[in-house]
């Protein structure tokens, strides 16, 4: 059996091994979660006892958190104090879908005649989701929570670069009460186990969030097995920021946006758009922000530490390679290589990891690879706009549309440029805003359906119409004798 190494990104050392399911261990994964799905244990347990399994899960999760975090900042590289407060919400969306559970009607339809025409939602059966290494277990959590609440039975493969918190909360999951079979995690790369997942024709919706390049790949795999896809893909965010933004809450907003995870979401601030009449303004304190990040970068694991790695020195070599390409015509105004030396805040070695500074670039042409392609790392470029339609033009001049973010005091320009964005997401004076009942997913090449919010749930079932004759026997045998000997019209349709 092969295992696959885990690595410190910001040590390079051993974390552990995990193993990689082989083809014939994802088969039996998925026929053993199909056969549990067929028995009814979960997928046709009522919904309160199914609300209870995830409310108890929330609780053993909050007992867990500190740990997590700290196992999360080690195989991600990303600092503590990220990850402290990303993990402290976790619990938030097996409580918010258990609520669902515990509200979510059935509705009767106003079919013609005397129908009784009920509607109900149910699982789809076998469902897949395929996680990445930037948010383990937020991302994973995203999904498993819906798909669980609505009683299907869960394979998750996450990265192979950071899977130990997934395996441990499914570990969680099962003293919570959970049937055993009902969630399964398959350890794996992608191009091997993640696609023996999707191949499987027994699987009824795949989840994924990856690039672009690779939700294509697996779409059309899915569209082949004729099952159901969300794919939340890539993304190139815009924030653009207006004369009259309030200066010092939009600079500490666009680096929030821009460095936040060294810039490793999908919705990071990549390319910032300033208005010129605050453009040599709003540079100067940005420049000084970023200065401020770098100075005080350190141990991931030291709370004071701002920024943290990038996922593995592959990821490294790829931004670095792309800032360098980009360098031939724009300019570098902060960062711009690969980290070396001791840090000022902790005298932790950079040279051990795969750390990059803040980097920003302006003299940017939006046909520039740079403009167009996600780096996946802490780099924005920078560009100014001179009118609101230049400005929205300028942000959706980008083949992505996942997140976008808008810096104005201006209400009606606020809401009017939100209208405009093409984006799924859309921050107005603030950046990564995210909640278990808020919908989220992208446009154009950043992918579709939606997680988050009873869409999600929703997309974690189907609808099953169950239409009932309510007429008495005697209008029965009058109206429903379709081949009667006569021309009367005997029913509706």
């Amino acid at each position: 059996m092969c295992r696959i190494p885990v690595l410190n990104p910001a040590t390079g050392e051993e974390l552990c091994t995990v193993s990689s399911s082989s083809e014939d261990d994802v088969n039996t994964a998925i026929q053993n979660a199909h056969e549990v799905f067929e028995s009814g244990i979960w997928s046709r347990a009522p919904a309160l006892i199914r609300a209870k399994v995830l409310s108890k899960l929330a609780r053993i999760l909050e007992e867990h958190l500190p740990r997590l975090a700290a196992v999360e900042t080690l195989q991600t590289g990303r600092t503590i104090r990220e990850m402290n407060a990303q993990l402290g919400r976790l619990p938030e969306w097996l409580d918010y879908f258990a609520a669902v559970l515990r509200t979510h009607q059935s509705f009767v339809a106003p079919t013609q005649g005397k129908l009784l025409n009920y509607v109900e939602r149910v699982p789809l059966g076998v469902v897949a989701q395929i996680t990445p290494f930037n948010h383990p277990l937020l991302i994973a959590l995203k999904k498993i929570a819906p798909a669980l609440a609505a009683g299907n039975s869960v394979i998750v493969k996450p990265s192979e670069l950071a899977p130990i918190t997934v395996l441990e909360f499914a570990e969680m999951a099962q003293a919570s009460g959970l049937p055993e079979g009902v969630l399964s995690i398959l350890p794996g790369r992608g191009h091997a186990t993640g696609k023996h997942i999707v191949l499987n024709s027994l699987v009824r919706k795949v989840d994924i969030t990856a690039g672009t390049q690779t939700g294509r790949a697996l779409g059309s795999i899915v569209g082949a097995n004729l099952a159901t896809y969300t794919a939340e893909l890539g993304g190139k965010a815009p924030i653009v920021v207006f004369d009259d933004a309030d200066i010092e809450s939009a600079i500490n907003g666009v680096a929030f946006a821009s460095f936040v995870a060294s810039g490793q979401t999908c919705v990071s601030g990549a390319r910032i758009l300033v208005h010129g009449s605050i453009y040599d303004e709003f540079m100067r304190h940005f420049l000084q922000k970023v200065q401020s990040i770098r100075r005080r970068m350190g141990n991931p694991s030291n709370p004071k530490s701002t920024m943290g790695t990038v996922i593995s020195m592959h990821h490294l070599k790829r931004i670095d390679n792309m800032v360098k390409e980009a360098s031939k015509t724009a300019s570098i105004l902060a960062g711009g290589k690969p980290m070396t030396g001791i840090s000022e805040l902790d005298g932790f070695d950079f040279s051990r990891g795969s750390f990059y500074p803040p980097t920003v670039l302006d003299n940017v042409e939006i046909t520039d690879e740079i403009w167009q392609e996600e780096v996946f790392g802490p780099v924005v470029v920078i560009k100014r706009f001179e009118t609101e339609a230049e400005g929205v033009a300028l942000a959706n001049a980008c083949k992505y549309g996942l997140g976008a973010g808008i810096w104005t005091q201006d209400l009606s320009r606020a809401h009017r440029v939100a209208a405009e964005i093409q984006s799924g997401l859309c921050w107005v004076n603030t950046h990564h805003r995210n909640d278990p009942s808020s919908p989220w997913g992208g446009m154009k090449e950043s992918g579709i359906g939606r997680e988050n919010g009873l869409e999600a749930f929703e997309a974690y079932t189907q609808s099953k119409s169950t239409i009932v004759n309510i007429s008495t026997m005697e209008e029965t045998r009058k109206n429903d004798d379709w081949f009667a000997d006569t021309d009367e019209v005997r029913r509706y349709g």
